[in-house]
């Protein structure tokens, strides 16, 4: 009889234990969800996926070492145009009714199209040339309104760029120009090429690209104008045919110079640029910040401050092209 009620009363220990295991558990979970609410990210690219690869995983990765872990801590909504640019307000206005909690723009046309779908939705620029000219932020120390991020100073770099293509083409007299007219702050860009062409007595041929279908007809227009080389400029639409320029400079035994590392990679000849893909890690820290409780109106937009010059040995090769060693010396980065 002893055995039997120490036996019962064992059973009745056990049962509450497993009650309180069975209430703990539920008020753990409920805790656990409410502190750990899962962030949901829009992120909005003008190009291709396979053209911002490197700059989405920079993204993921500057969330993942902040301790952001996609699938669990953080869900991110990506939206592509595939350089069809007219799609990106309905892809825009797609991520607001989303209800995410933050949008990353993956470039100028793309920030505008964001802040025309929400004015509420925090914002975060992957990259802008020049945010308070184009009427998106109020100034980089203070932006006002739902917008941060980073920018890029590409105007400037245009000039330099074509400095760069001076040194490696001494007889340089006439360069086409190649970029889209309604990419935000393309007359900003214009101006310092045209700066830095009347100080090397360079005539410039400007050649405008809308779609993709006009990337050979400016190739043809720049060899009848007899051009010596080509700038291509930062455009949505030019990025995701990276490899198509490339080949068509090669074809036209034409030195070129581009806006981003990604084009080098293709087989183009050379850039000096800003390292877009760490723009996008930095971006990561925006995000951060803004689910943490800050304001973007508050948040100062960067600057850069790490540059690339990568030379492309390979294109230079296959056009007949000797690059000096000087120039080659000051090359972060060569591609043989």
């Amino acid at each position: 009889m002893k055995g039997e009620s120490v036996r019962r009363q064992n059973l009745k220990w056990a049962g509450v234990v497993g009650i309180l295991v069975l209430v703990l558990g539920c008020v753990g979970m409920a805790l656990a969800q409410q502190s750990g609410k899962v962030a949901r990210i829009g992120f909005l690219s003008g190009s291709s996926p396979s053209a911002v690869s490197a700059r989405v995983e920079a993204f993921r990765q500057g969330l993942l070492e902040l301790g952001y872990v996609e699938g669990k801590s953080i869900v991110i909504e990506y939206r592509y145009a595939e350089g069809k640019l007219d799609r990106l307000p309905a892809l825009a206005a797609e991520l607001v009714r989303l209800k995410v909690d933050i949008i990353v723009s993956g470039g100028p046309q793309v920030t505008r199209a964001a802040k025309e779908a929400t004015g509420t939705i925090p914002i975060v620029m992957g990259f802008d040339y020049d945010p308070v000219g184009n009427g998106l932020i109020a100034s980089l120390a203070r932006p006002g309104g739902n917008i941060t991020g980073l920018s890029t100073l590409a105007p400037e770099l245009s000039g330099k760029q074509l400095e760069l293509l001076k040194e490696i083409v001494p007889r340089l007299s006439r360069v086409a120009v190649l970029g889209t007219s309604t990419q935000p702050g393309y007359a900003q860009v214009l101006n310092e090429i045209e700066l830095s062409a009347g100080a090397l007595r360079v005539k410039l041929q400007y050649l405008d690209v809308l779609a993709p279908k006009d990337i050979e007809t400016a190739f043809r227009a720049a060899t009848k104008g007899r051009a010596d080389a080509v700038v291509v400029l930062a455009s949505a639409v030019l990025l995701p045919q990276r490899t198509q320029l490339a080949h068509l400079a090669v074809k036209s035994r034409l030195p070129a110079t581009y806006q981003a590392s990604e084009y080098v990679e293709a087989g183009g000849l050379m850039t000096y640029s800003v390292t877009i893909a760490d723009l996008f890690r930095r971006a990561a820290t925006y995000v951060d910040k803004i689910l943490k409780g800050a304001k973007p109106a508050d948040l100062p937009v960067e600057q850069p401050i790490k540059f690339e010059f990568i030379v492309n040995l390979k294109a230079a090769k296959q056009i007949g092209l000797t690059i000096p060693p000087n120039v080659l010396a000051r090359a972060d980065r060569v591609i043989r």
